[in-house]
């Protein structure tokens, strides 16, 4: 799978439309989602998987209200949007190709669909590899039928139908040339059309239900997060205990005569904490987050992985109400450390110490854990929405 690197993954998000279809005053991708503007969410979910530059095309004369939507993200610019839909794609590519360095591949997203999981880029990006684009689809489920005048007409068969999503992927300089070389007078349903007149194969990827498109008002409201609604997420994590290693469990370094083995410092309790965060808010687990074959988390502090987590449960509209976390082992004891591991787990999360729990218990030297062989945790974390 090729790997995202700044040098050679861009992206353009299109967020020139000008239509107020989901009330308010302002164009959909201005207004606010889940407590922050529509179009940061995907721009945020590009910029923490490593894609710059970013192109953001936008209607004229919204410059000023995009530039306050998506403060203090890096690697941005701005383009005015055309009248078609493929146009502002092409204003996009133009802009990158103007770059010093223009990039390998692009991403093309829509920025009605704010939920962008890491995971459907990384696929996207991967399929490159063999062919010079790629989307990412869902498969039809549901029975399918033509219909008129209000009547029932054939049955169509649905194998074979797939539900087209964003972002889009393609090696740039293919889809540049397949923008430029569009005579058809209609606009283009999305880029994968554009590559397809140009003769260019683009490869199918699974999709992802969370990327659902913001259309209307009722999309907005997202009748799926009323304010304080409350959510909750588990997790479980174990690490074998091996001489010769540091033993980490919440953020504190414990002295032992054993540590825990794994990419990172293998602190289990962290790592099953952040799976639960993550399952509150369904972001994935941390193997989709921090894949533990990626060299650059070798020997990482587990602390930036709870960090990341916390964020995304903000980035989702919701602040952590408390966290509960239990750690079975038969040795160290953990009643003497059990203060400052609260401590240290609510200054990563920056929330109250009131809010954390950390808790012990053995297993009558029963199993892996009973014969010292290895450490687990459990977490349990509840999150409230703010909108």
């Amino acid at each position: 799978m090729s790997a995202l690197s700044p040098s050679r993954t861009a992206a353009v998000v299109v967020a020139a439309g000008q239509g107020l279809r989901a009330g308010g005053t302002v164009p959909k991708q201005f207004a606010l989602w889940r407590g922050k503007p529509l179009v940061r969410h995907s721009v945020e979910a590009l910029v923490q998987a490593g894609v710059t530059p970013i192109v953001v095309v936008i209607p004229p004369n919204w410059e000023p209200t995009a530039r306050e939507a998506l403060t203090g993200l890096p690697g941005l610019r701005f383009v005015p949007g055309a009248a078609s839909r493929q146009g502002s794609v092409r204003a996009g590519l133009e802009a990158l190709k103007a770059e010093d360095a223009p990039p390998a591949h692009v991403l093309i997203h829509d920025a009605a669909r704010p939920n962008l999981p890491g995971a459907v880029i990384a696929s996207l990006i991967g399929a490159l590899d063999e062919a010079p684009g790629s989307i990412p689809v869902l498969p039809v489920v549901d029975s399918v039928v033509r219909g008129a005048d209000g009547l029932r007409g054939a049955f169509v068969e649905r194998d074979g139908l797939f539900r087209v999503q964003t972002p889009q992927a393609f090696r740039f300089d293919a889809i540049l040339g397949a923008h430029r070389g569009w005579s058809a007078t209609a606009d283009a349903g999305d880029d994968a059309a554009v590559a397809e007149a140009a003769g260019l194969a683009v490869a199918l990827v699974s999709g992802d239900e969370r990327l659902k498109k913001v259309t209307f008002a009722e999309d907005l409201e997202d009748g799926t997060m009323s304010a304080g609604m409350v959510r909750t997420g588990m997790g479980y994590d174990v690490h074998r205990l091996a001489d010769g290693e540091e033993l980490w469990l919440c953020g504190v370094k414990i002295e032992h005569s054993k540590g825990l083995a794994g990419h990172s410092d293998a602190d289990v309790a962290i790592h099953a904490l952040v799976d639960a965060l993550l399952g509150a808010v369904a972001a994935g687990d941390i193997g989709d987050h921090f894949p533990p074959s990626d060299p650059q988390w070798r020997g990482a502090s587990s602390d930036r992985f709870l960090a990341h987590a916390g964020t995304l449960v903000d980035a989702a509209g919701y602040a952590i109400g408390n966290v509960d976390v239990t750690i079975i082992c038969e040795a160290p004891r953990i009643g003497p450390h059990k203060a400052a591991m609260r401590a240290r787990l609510a200054a990563i999360l920056a929330i109250d110490i009131a809010a954390v729990s950390v808790k012990a218990t053995t297993t009558e030297r029963l199993g892996f854990t009973g014969r010292g062989e290895g450490i687990a945790a459990q977490a349990v974390a509840t999150v409230v929405s703010k909108a």
